[in-house]
C-alpha cells in the first residue's frame, strides 16, 4: 500500500474494526458495509479488495471453527458438529461459480473509476433497501437463479454480492445454519478471487495485513458477541442506521466523479 496520511491510516484501521464486527456479527457485510468507507478514504478498489478477501478467508475459517476451539479451550473433546449445510452449499456453488469468474475478470480489466462507481451505485441500492426495510426477497425458482447469478457476478467484481445471495439462502436454510453456510460459500468464492488476483499480478498487500489483521480481529470478537444477541432479536433498527450511513457514503462517492 502506498504511503498514507496519518488520518487515512487511523481511519482505515477503524473501518477494518467495523468490517470484522459486521462480518462475524451478521454473517455478511464485511465488504459491502466497509468498502464504500474505504474508497472515500483512498480511492483504489484494487488496494482494498485483496485485503478484504484475505480477512474474509481468515475470519470465516475462525468463525466456523469457533465451537471446536471453545471445546478445546475448555479441555473437552471437540464434537465436530457443523452448522454448514454442505448439500445446499454445493447447489449454490454450481449456480454462482461461472458468474463469479466473469466478475473477477471484469474487476481486473475495468478502469479504476468504473469499478468505484459501480461499487457506490450498488451500495446505494443496498442502503435504500435497509432504510425502507425492503430487503431483497425471492419467492420463485426463476428469481432465485437471477439473484444467485447477479450475486455471483457482483461478488466477483467487488465482494458485495452477499445481499442478493442471502435473499435466496435465508429463505431456504434454518437460521442456525445460515451464517456458517454463508461463510463456507464466501471462503470458496474468495479463494477463487485471490488466485485470480495473484495470477494477474495484482499486489495482495501482504505487509498491510500486519496492522490491519489485528483491527479486524478486534471487530471479529465484538461481532461474535453481537451474533449471539442477534439470534434472539431482529435488529431492524440497527440495519436502518447502517442503511442511512451507506446512502450518505455512496452519494458522497458518486458526487466525486
Amino acid at each position: 500500500m502506498e504511503a498514507l496520511a496519518l488520518w487515512q491510516t487511523i481511519a482505515i484501521f477503524f473501518v477494518f474494526i467495523w468490517s470484522g464486527f459486521v462480518r462475524s456479527g451478521l454473517g455478511f457485510g464485511g465488504a459491502v458495509l466497509s468498502l464504500p468507507f474505504l474508497l472515500l478514504i483512498h480511492d483504489k478498489p484494487l488496494v482494498f479488495l485483496p485485503l478484504v478477501s484475505v480477512h474474509l478467508l481468515v475470519f470465516s475459517s475462525l468463525t466456523i471453527a469457533h465451537p471446536w476451539i471453545k471445546d478445546l479451550a475448555r479441555g473437552q473433546q471437540p464434537a465436530f458438529e457443523s452448522n454448514i449445510n454442505w448439500l445446499y452449499l454445493r447447489k449454490i456453488l454450481a449456480i454462482t461459480i461461472i458468474p463469479k469468474l466473469l466478475g473477477v475478470f471484469g474487476v481486473i480489466s475495468l478502469p479504476n473509476d468504473v469499478i468505484t462507481n459501480v461499487i457506490f451505485a450498488i451500495v446505494l441500492i443496498y442502503g435504500l433497501s435497509y432504510v425502507l426495510q425492503k430487503s431483497f426477497v425471492s419467492n420463485h425458482p426463476l428469481l432465485d437463479w437471477v439473484f444467485l447469478i447477479l450475486g455471483g457476478y457482483v461478488s466477483g467484481t467487488s465482494l458485495i454480492g452477499a445481499p442478493l445471495i442471502i435473499a435466496v439462502m435465508a429463505r431456504e436454510l434454518p437460521r442456525e445454519q445460515l451464517r456458517d453456510t454463508l461463510f463456507a460459500l464466501w471462503f470458496i468464492l474468495v479463494s477463487i478471487k485471490l488466485v485470480a488476483f495473484a495470477a494477474a499480478g495484482i499486489d495482495l498487500q501482504w505487509q498491510a495485513h500486519l496492522w490491519l489483521l489485528p483491527a479486524a480481529a478486534i471487530g471479529h470478537v465484538l461481532g461474535l458477541k453481537f451474533h449471539q444477541y442477534s439470534l434472539k432479536v431482529e435488529p431492524k433498527r440497527f440495519m436502518q442506521w447502517i442503511g442511512i450511513a451507506l446512502i450518505a457514503v455512496a452519494l458522497a462517492g458518486l458526487l466525486q466523479y
